[in-house]
């Protein structure tokens, strides 16, 4: 199911900015976050951004799968192995980050695993999209398009070199 029309880019200066100004806004809010965790897959390389500009060396992954194509989603998210050591979270204060609250299922799912752990939780994505469920304590950027991230929007490189077209392979 190819994506057509307009397009939301984020290249690598802007994602940098994007993580960078969402810092600012989490340190501005007096929240300084223990541990970063990211939301596996998207919210690996922005969870790692926030963490550096941060200053948190503690981070982690909590691996969820709810889109398992282009706009084909599971009835539910659902959280994979490997598993985080959410019991270390307990009476922390975490930042839980993503790419984009879409449906904002997964986020909702995630902000709730952590604070039943105990953990104080304010949660990051880059972009929202307007109907999620579930709104980001922080957020750079709303939009109703498609996105396409710098690191996703190729496909894998097996569909590169087979010549298969991406046509937002991976974006939101």
């Amino acid at each position: 199911m190819p994506v057509t029309g307009q397009r939301e880019q984020l290249t690598w200066d802007a994602f940098g900015e994007a993580t960078r100004q969402m810092a600012r806004a989490v340190l501005r809010d007096g929240f300084e976050p223990e541990v970063v965790v990211a939301i596996a897959r998207g919210g690996l390389l922005p969870g790692g951004a926030m963490a550096y500009a941060l200053g948190a060396k503690n981070c982690g992954a909590l691996n969820v799968e709810f889109y398992t194509g282009i706009g084909e989603v599971l009835d539910a998210p659902l959280v994979l192995p490997p598993a985080l050591d959410i019991t270390y979270l307990s009476g922390r204060r975490v930042l839980l980050v993503d790419d984009v609250a879409d449906s904002g299922r997964t986020l909702a799912l995630a902000v709730e695993l952590l604070r039943t752990a105990g953990a104080d939780v304010r949660s990051a994505t880059i972009f929202t999209k307007p109907g999620s469920i579930a709104m980001p304590d922080y957020s750079w950027k709303e939009t109703g398009l498609w996105i396409d991230f710098p690191w996703s929007f190729q496909g894998t490189v097996r569909e590169e070199d087979a010549g298969i077209a991406a046509s937002g392979a991976a974006g939101v």
